[in-house]
């Protein structure tokens, strides 16, 4: 008889989360997890196949956090920014899973109940077949790589401080553009990028 579990998988995901969070996603391993959570790795091996579903679990784990439900009132820009938004607070706290959300995009319940509502609010805006996968890919993408940017080098960062300090003679586009970069904060820079990626949307014909 095999021994009864004594984990949730909540709490292998939590220690999974723990893991890249601390040691980013090149650390996630079965070892790794089993430390976390003070099990042998085969005892780990009763939970979870492998380090694959061990990803799914962290991605529905933090999906937990997004409320999916349509927004109320308003026009779709407003509605999907929304959406974008409630992506931003869970997974900006844990920013190095983000390749994780794309991997398990077709697997995970979260992300399809939230892929769901802003397909649809696309499709009321009027924005339905083939420009509807490529809008919805645009809106994920944008999310994605913001989260990822906002993590790895924010406007307000040396990164930029670094180019607008750049020769003007030689780099003035970049060394000015920088120079007013270093002023916008990331909820500015978040926002202000997601309406430029709506208003295209917009303009391709939404209503």
């Amino acid at each position: 008889m095999p021994r009864p579990r004594s984990l949730t998988q909540d709490q292998v995901a939590a220690a999974a989360l723990a893991v890249i969070d601390r040691d980013g996603l090149a650390g996630l391993s079965m070892r790794a997890v089993a430390k976390e959570l003070k099990l042998s790795t085969m005892a780990l091996y009763r939970y979870v196949r492998d380090r694959e579903e061990l990803e799914g679990l962290v991605v529905d784990l933090v999906y937990t956090e997004v409320d999916p439900s349509p927004p109320s009132g308003g026009p779709w820009d407003a509605k999907i920014e929304t959406m974008a938004l409630r992506l931003r607070d869970a997974f900006g706290a844990h920013a190095a899973i983000m390749p994780l959300t794309l991997t398990h995009r077709h697997d995970s319940r979260g992300s399809l109940c939230w892929g769901e509502t802003v397909a649809g609010i696309l499709a009321d805006a009027g924005i339905t077949g083939p420009r509807a996968a490529v809008a919805l890919r645009a809106v994920i993408a944008y999310i994605i790589g913001a989260i990822q940017l906002e993590h790895l080098g924010p406007l307000e960062g040396e990164g930029t401080v670094a180019i607008a300090a750049l020769p003007a003679d030689e780099f003035p586009n970049m060394a000015e553009t920088a120079r007013h970069a270093r002023h916008i904060g990331p909820d500015e820079e978040f926002r202000g990028g997601l309406a430029a990626v709506l208003r295209g949307l917009g303009g391709s014909g939404a209503g």
